[in-house]
């Protein structure tokens, strides 16, 4: 009997035991991946989209921990990050929208930043579920979704972002629980980017894989 428990340890459990050691903090400060669960960054991400999150993007922190071992960047506009709610800790993924120092406002669904106002055109009218848009400024452009039927805070501000804070919106803009309704993130809080879509599996489908999604870049 304890030649069988010494031989289970040895070959099950040990090995288990090491592996979560090392891949528990090369998950923290180095790279993880997070299951998508709701609409809130349609068009781009899909409800079961597995994104790739990149820890390393902007800093490297001690695991398990917001402390900054060194910094090599900060978040840009459109990128897209990884953060936990000030509501209930549950991470959220946003579109960094302003940095700090901008000026932003939103005029019934017509983001502003620093007097510039983004240009949109239409890529779908399909208005039961939602208009799809290709949003531009400052020569960047990423798609969004407005849902005309669906109360929403269509117009803000302006507000300043302060020093060390950034403004995020999900692209579902009607849908989205984001910097218009929970405030600004704090640099501090911003675990990593996210870069691409690992893994994809439709909901409505019986969990079916949407291979045509896999490995795909997020912009």
């Amino acid at each position: 009997m304890k030649q069988r428990l010494r031989i289970f340890w040895r070959e099950w459990i040990l090995p288990a035991v090491v592996a979560v050691a090392i891949l528990a903090p090369l998950r923290s400060a180095v790279a993880d991946w997070n299951d998508v669960p709701t609409g809130s960054m349609i068009p781009t991400i899909l409800v079961g989209d597995r994104i790739f999150i990149n820890k390393l993007a902007y800093d490297l922190k001690v695991p398990f921990t917001t402390w900054q071992v060194a910094k090599w960047a900060d978040p840009q506009r459109g990128d897209i990050v990884v953060f936990p709610s000030p509501a209930d800790g549950i991470r959220l993924v946003k579109r960094v929208v302003a940095v700090p120092g901008d000026r932003i406002e939103l005029r019934n669904d017509h983001l502003v930043i620093n007097d510039e106002t983004a240009s949109y055109a239409l890529v779908n009218n399909n208005v039961a579920a939602g208009l799809v848009l290709n949003e531009t400024l400052s020569g960047k452009t990423h798609s969004l979704m407005i849902q005309p039927q669906q109360r929403a805070m269509r117009s803000f501000g302006p507000v300043e972002v302060p020093a060390g804070k950034y403004f995020v919106m999900g692209d579902n803009r009607d849908n989205s629980f984001d910097s218009r309704y929970f405030g600004f993130v704090s640099r501090d809080r911003i675990l990593g980017r996210a870069t691409l879509v690992a893994m994809s599996f439709d909901h409505d489908r019986h969990y079916l894989p949407r291979f045509d999604r896999f490995g795909h870049s997020l912009p």
